[in-house]
Parts: structure tokens; C-alpha cells; sequence
């Protein structure tokens, strides 16, 4: 995937990251998932930013960091149900639609969020 360059390389990818924390932050209808994170979102931040850095086609930051992502298993000490999926989501949506970039990028950005985000709930409905 070498989108990271299409998405402004590290300053665009810094910016879709501080927009959906953002949103998340302050939006209403993204309470549940906020309680899932820390009361400073500084550490969440910077681990999404790394992690999108890597998984669009940019440096391997994550990696180097943290190692192997397992984004599951990671997130697995959460309750992610179809709710704080949903949440996440549609903070991702936003920030994705008010980034600069291709409609069939951003088709497929959106593509692959949902289905990551799938992949991480962890709660029967």
C-alpha cells in the first residue's frame, strides 16, 4: 500500500490522526469509545500516527517501536462492541472526508477501516 505519499506523507497523516482523535475528543456520539481510551489522548495519538505511517507505505514506525502490530490482540483488554465500533467509525468517516485526497483513495481508506474495525470487536451483540 503507497498511499502515504497521496495522504501528504508525515504531516498529512499527523493531521487525519489529530482530526479523528479530535472528533473523538468532542463529539457526542462518540462517548463510548472515548471511555475506552486514557483521559489524555497524547499516547493514542502517536500510536495511530505511527501505525498509519507503516500501513499506508511510509516508514515501518510502528514496527520499529512496538514490533509485530497485533492489533487484536492489543485491543482485546477493551469491550469493543458493534456500538464503540461504530463510534470509531464514524470519527474515522469525518476525518477521512474532510482530508484532502482522491475519492477513490478515500473509497478505499474507508473500505479498509470498516473492516478493521470489524476485526477488532471483541463483543458478541
Amino acid at each position: 500500500m503507497a498511499h502515504y505519499d497521496d495522504l501528504g506523507g508525515e504531516a498529512g497523516i499527523r493531521s487525519l490522526v489529530d482530526r479523528f482523535y479530535d472528533l473523538m475528543d468532542t463529539a457526542p456520539g462518540a462517548v463510548n469509545v472515548r471511555a475506552l481510551h486514557a483521559n489524555s489522548l497524547k499516547g493514542s495519538r502517536e500510536k495511530l500516527f505511527l501505525f498509519l505511517t507503516g500501513w499506508t507505505g511510509g516508514p515501518d514506525l510502528y514496527v520499529e517501536k512496538f514490533g509485530h502490530p497485533q492489533l487484536r490482540m492489543r485491543h482485546f483488554p477493551f469491550a469493543i462492541g458493534a456500538r464503540e465500533r461504530d463510534e470509531w467509525l464514524w470519527c474515522m468517516d469525518q476525518a477521512l472526508t474532510e482530508h484532502a485526497m482522491s475519492e477513490e483513495l478515500r473509497g478505499y481508506l474507508r473500505l479498509r477501516m470498516h473492516q478493521l474495525a470489524e476485526h477488532m470487536r471483541n463483543q458478541p451483540e
